[in-house]
């Protein structure tokens, strides 16, 4: 019976959304069930559906709103957000655009128009010469746990093999550019050289985590994506915030606006909206998160049953352009910080990434409450999580609080100004001295807050462990 409505659920999905697909009449349809048999289901004959048409003919039906409707009936995923939904409709649009446009966009890396040339590069160095792509990209933003990054995975895996196309982490593509700059150090224009090189790489860049909080990444965005842009470049990209809110409050916000113009022009904007919190549905696990003050003991005892018979020790990381991170203890890729070894001292997201590129464990002591006190160590410390997240690491600490006592004192402008608004009869002395009014951090903190959750889930768990298993120990 299961299997019968699984079928029937098939066939719903498909004519839901028929209107993306051309479909051939259907023809002597026949449809048995056989009770008797244990795998029944709807069975089709032969005849009974001519060829599905996709957009790029192969006569298969594709794109990212078919796979995650296969997910749904697969029950890999949860069914009736219909949030999700709409947003899968636009994925689905734009898939269904770029296989369309695919010779005009130059997607084939194979095909001669899309090869890069000496003689391209001087033609577009010294002539004045636009290609700007017929296709518009997409912006989804919302809240955290809504499913960005899932969606925005589940639109990549789709593409053609062949496709110049990457899917890769703002704060990494970000490292990649000021790499790349370093490298075209001396030249008159050197983010021109840095859009050529970028655009000939990947004409469909898909960036996950959009967020832009250092004034230096600021002013390069506006100069970066106009040069990105007219090479033909199509963004797809997931955030926290609209692009109406990026960088809100930042200095010298007026020299980014004109980059907020430019994504809004050359990308449709959607809002994802939703009131789950997908990570938040993982089942909880206990023994990597443990919460109150001097347990160091404990924690180095958890420490040593996960690295067992291996001597751990001091060691160092490289990271990029030559710096090197050195780690206190480390053994069989667990590595061991005090707090304030990580997240108090001149460390960013290079160094994290190098840190994690050798380690997929983090053993961290002591993490604070935050607020006004140690707003720089918060900013690290949401960095941390982020790249640990992406990277798919472990993380085994201990904490003066559980992930939303950590950061409850981080608030946004409107936050604070709900909580404690000034009047006449409100003394100072009843404000808390330790509120930090942050709307980066204030924005940051529920994706921080929904991530230590999920990373200390079963699930989360688990999917470590098969990494891990599948990598060699450092």
């Amino acid at each position: 019976m299961r299997l019968l409505l699984l079928s029937l659920r098939r066939v719903t999905l498909f004519s839901r959304h028929r209107r993306y697909y051309t479909v051939a009449p259907i023809q002597n349809c026949l449809i048995s069930i056989n009770p008797s048999s244990p795998s029944s289901s709807l069975v089709f004959s032969a005849s009974s559906f001519s060829t599905f048409s996709s957009p790029d003919g192969d006569g298969k039906i594709a794109g990212p709103l078919v796979e995650y409707e296969r997910r749904i009936v697969a029950g890999e995923l949860l069914d009736g957000d219909l949030c999700q939904l709409g947003t899968l409709r636009e994925l689905q649009r734009l898939y269904d655009e770029l296989v369309q446009s695919a010779d005009a966009c130059r997607l084939d890396r194979y095909s001669a128009s899309a090869k890069p040339t000496k003689s391209n590069w001087f033609w577009k160095k010294f002539v004045s010469h636009s290609s700007v792509s017929p296709v518009k990209g997409l912006y989804l933003y919302g809240g955290v746990g809504t499913g960005k990054t899932m969606l925005m995975d589940l639109f990549f895996h789709q593409l053609p093999a062949s496709w110049r196309a990457q899917r890769i982490h703002f704060h990494n593509f970000m490292l990649s550019v000021h790499s790349r700059l370093q490298k075209h150090k001396g030249l008159e224009d050197p983010l021109e050289v840095v859009g050529l090189e970028i655009a000939d790489e990947a004409i469909l860049l898909c960036l996950d985590e959009f967020m832009v909080n250092d004034v230096a990444d600021a002013l390069i965005l506006n100069r970066l994506f106009r040069h990105l842009f007219s090479n033909g470049i199509v963004l797809v990209a997931t955030s926290n915030r609209a692009p109406d809110n990026l960088y809100e409050g930042g200095l010298q916000r007026d020299l980014f606006l004109p980059f907020i113009s430019t994504l809004k022009e050359r990308c449709v904007v959607r809002e994802i909206g939703s009131s789950v919190d997908y990570r938040k549905l993982t089942s909880a696990e206990e023994g990597f998160y443990f919460i109150g003050k001097d347990i160091s003991g404990l924690l180095k005892q958890k420490f040593q049953l996960l690295v067992g018979d291996q001597s751990a020790g001091p060691q160092v990381v490289e990271v990029v352009m030559g710096r090197k991170l050195e780690v206190p203890l480390a053994a069989d890729g667990c590595s061991y910080f005090l707090f304030e070894e990580l997240c108090d001292r001149p460390l960013g997201a290079a160094d994290y990434l190098g840190l994690f590129k050798k380690f997929h464990t983090l053993a961290l002591e002591g993490v604070p409450i935050f607020g006004l006190h140690n707003r720089t160590a918060a900013y690290r410390f949401v960095t941390l999580v982020d790249v640990m997240y992406e990277t798919k690491a472990r993380l085994l600490c201990t904490a003066e609080g559980s992930p939303l006592e950590l950061l409850e004192r981080i608030v946004t402008i409107s936050d604070a100004q709900q909580i404690a608004p000034r009047t006449s009869s409100r003394s100072r002395k009843s404000d808390d001295p330790d509120l930090c009014v942050d709307n980066e951090l204030g924005f940051a903190k529920d994706r921080t807050i929904s991530r230590l959750t999920e990373m200390n889930s079963k699930e989360y768990l688990e999917q470590h462990s098969r990494m891990s298993d599948e990598q060699p120990s450092s």
